[in-house]
């Protein structure tokens, strides 16, 4: 079955680095049942993978830098413009590295994921701290941005078992591929663009055997 284009959701996508969650929705976009259309990328700085992977697909792009506004409140309110010409259903954090301020939180829904099960082990070393704490399982999460740091409401959460030999490394790529397919599985469900289940078609029962 194919969503209309009018039906996909439109979602604004912030990178900071390589993009690697925005090109697990890319890839989950190329079919046309995919209920969510990354509609742009934006970015904190220039030359960063990710604007590089929204260009190869034909997705437009902006940047708004820190250091090209007199302040951060500045900042903040010239993101919202940037992020609002685009009309988003929804605005993802994916691997954003700055914290969104007020103009862009009052105005738009946006989601990020963290490498932890959330409300344990909040902030930029989830992992680590996971690790450090002697856990046995830990995960990804799947909120809802508000002022604080990794404490909006909890949409979905994924778990990844913690291996005897892991390192900070190798535990977080684990979690990587769990992020990315929670986020792409997720994403359509929550804006209500989530395909619907085919009812099975009725069979004919056969005659009994003699």
């Amino acid at each position: 079955m194919t969503a209309p284009p009018e039906t996909r959701a439109a979602v604004v996508v912030l990178v900071s680095g390589s993009g690697t969650l925005l090109q697990a929705l890319l890839d989950a976009a190329v079919d046309p049942a995919y209920g969510v259309q990354v509609v742009a990328v934006g970015a904190d700085r220039d030359d960063v993978e990710g604007l590089a992977r929204a260009r190869r697909h034909g997705i437009p792009t902006f940047v708004v830098r820190l250091a090209d506004h007199p302040d951060r409140a500045a900042w903040d309110t010239a993101l919202a413009a940037a992020i609002g010409a685009h009309d988003p259903d929804l605005v993802l954090s994916a691997g954003f590295m700055k914290i969104l301020g007020e103009p862009s939180l009052s105005r738009f829904r946006i989601l990020n994921t963290h490498p932890a099960l959330l409300p344990s082990f909040p902030g930029a070393h989830g992992v680590r701290d996971a690790l450090a704490h002697g856990v046995r399982v830990t995960g990804a999460t799947l909120f809802e941005v508000d002022p604080g740091v990794d404490t909006g409401r909890i949409l979905a959460q994924r778990a990844v078992d913690v291996l005897d030999d892991d390192t900070e490394e190798t535990l977080h790529e684990r979690i990587k591929v769990v992020e990315r397919r929670m986020l792409v599985e997720e994403l359509p469900r929550l804006l209500g663009r989530a395909a619907p289940t085919p009812t099975p078609t009725p069979t004919q029962a056969l005659p009994p055997t003699p």
